[in-house]
């Protein structure tokens, strides 16, 4: 084994040394950590928090005569491979994305001792290595670890789309596995499993957005669209790129009046001053360089320049923003602009239970690290935590219905694992969803019968006046789509 990497006779662990040097596998325990990079200290924290909540999750069950309902879900991700400075955290999302698995787990642990029917979960965390392209392996050893463990009901993640991912969905599918992903947006990625359910709007809503937003407040006509894709990557491999692409080209039309690739390194001279849609299409890991690159236009920069949800990983990251222009606006598109402090407050003082309780739990002592939302010295929330969140607690909410049916004859039997599968979880999500929706933390959560992308998702745009200035909060000033009961998906300013 390469360093890192750990088999374990304690707990459930398998790995293996990808040919890469990535550690690939499964772990629910500290016996195995994912990535000891310099700098990716906050990830280890999670993974360690969800290992000690397994623990205490078990207990629980034990101390309850295990009536409970006990389910475990499975986290795969991207949690290592990546190049990064010694003080840079390069894994924003894949963290961000346990920590809403964890602040779930956690609320299941705060219910009361007598409450039979509140389910307890067990999170096994899985990497498939860098841009997903392990994702087989690991998903054939997590295909193994469901023969064995017959309360592996689901899997949350896959972080990208790409061709990888598309595969790896194919193969959960072929394994019996829901697969349920907090921020995938490739259009038609439910092509690939019919046990799949998203939770973020396709990338078809987000060109909506992007054009309405043009149209109605910019009220400029013309655009010009940049495109970046990974070392290694294409359109055709990277699916989220490559989708957004192309829907912006059929919804803008000839209106795009300029359309390329963006290489670091390469001058953008040309969009200063630019009075258009200046729109960034591209990866996350390319945006600072793109800003960078505009910092030549000095006072003279593009006026309106809009950027995807990738480039919320870079806002997320304070090193990265250090070094951007100050005097370059940028407006970028979120998923989950309903569970920024500042929304997740309002909401608490109207009475809004379900993100109240959120709220809570996130700037608990003995959750995350640091805590989120505080008054005084206020970490933001992070935009995939509730995400997950919501993710995790709609499959929860599922297996706590097929209990209490079950256990409707004699509340006081024991849970028994096998008395469920994830396929009838699955089911039970699109039943319940039938009505009125999933009421997620990000917002309501509805699909159609035929699909597994959600319906009216609410997307909205964030703005940033100053990028180097992390301290102030970013201002929602656009939105579409439904945020907690159905209706018209009007798009709006904020």
């Amino acid at each position: 084994m390469g360093p890192g990497c750990h088999p374990s006779l304690t707990g459930q662990v398998s790995v293996e040394v990808a040919p890469s040097g990535e550690c690939v596998g499964y772990s629910d325990s500290a016996a195995q950590v994912f990535n000891n990079d310099p700098g990716q200290d906050r990830l280890r924290t999670v993974q360690r928090r969800i290992f000690a909540q397994n623990r205490a999750a078990e207990e629980v069950w034990q101390r309850s005569d295990r009536r409970r309902p006990f389910l475990t879900l499975v986290y795969l991700g991207t949690l290592t491979g990546n190049l990064t400075r010694a003080d840079e955290e390069s894994y924003v999302s894949e963290r961000e994305e346990l920590e809403g698995m964890a602040t779930a787990q956690y609320a299941l642990l705060k219910e009361s001792a007598g409450a039979d029917g509140a389910a307890l979960l067990r999170i096994v965390v899985a990497n498939a290595g860098r841009q997903m392209i392990y994702a087989d392996r690991a998903v054939a050893m997590l295909a193994g670890l469901a023969r064995d463990d017959p309360t592996v009901l689901g899997v949350v993640g896959l972080v990208e789309s790409r061709t990888s991912t598309a595969r790896a969905l194919r193969e959960l599918n072929q394994a019996g596995l829901p697969a349920l992903a907090p921020t995938l947006s490739a259009d038609r990625m439910d092509a690939n499993s019919r046990l799949y359910l998203q939770i973020s709007a396709p990338n078809t809503d987000q060109v909506k957005l992007v054009d309405a937003y043009a149209t109605q407040v910019l009220k400029v006509n013309d655009a010009h669209v940049f495109y970046t894709t990974l070392e290694g990557s294409s359109l055709t491999e990277d699916l989220y790129v490559g989708t957004l692409v192309d829907g912006l080209r059929q919804r803008f039309g000839p209106r795009i009046t300029r359309l390329d690739e963006w290489h670091t390194g390469q001058r953008l001279i040309d969009e200063c001053g630019y009075t258009g849609l200046l729109f960034y299409a591209g990866r996350w890991s390319e945006f600072d360089g793109f800003l960078r690159a505009l910092r030549e236009c000095g006072g003279n920069p593009p006026r309106h320049l809009v950027a995807d949800d990738s480039a919320n990983r870079y806002m997320a990251n304070p090193g990265l923003r250090a070094a951007a222009p100050g005097n370059l606006p940028v407006t970028y598109v979120s998923k989950a602009a309903l569970a920024t402090c500042a929304a997740l407050r309002a909401a608490q003082d109207r009475r809004d239970d379900a993100r109240a309780s959120f709220l809570s739990r996130i700037q608990a002592d003995d959750l995350l690290d640091p805590p989120r939302c505080r008054p005084g010295a206020e970490v933001q929330v992070g935009e995939r935590v509730s995400l997950a969140y919501d993710a995790a607690m709609m499959l929860i909410r599922a297996v706590e219905s097929l209990a209490a049916r079950l256990h409707h004859a004699d509340p006081r039997q024991r849970w028994e694992p096998s008395a469920v599968n994830p396929v009838a979880v699955h089911a039970e999500v699109l039943r319940q969803n039938a009505g009125q929706g999933y009421p997620g933390v990000a917002g309501l959560i509805r699909f159609t019968a035929d699909s597994g992308e959600p319906v009216d998702k609410r997307l909205a745009l964030m703005r940033v006046e100053q990028v180097p200035d992390v301290a102030r909060a970013p201002v929602e000033v656009f939105r579409c789509g439904v945020a907690d009961v159905p209706g018209p998906a009007v798009c709006g300013p904020a």
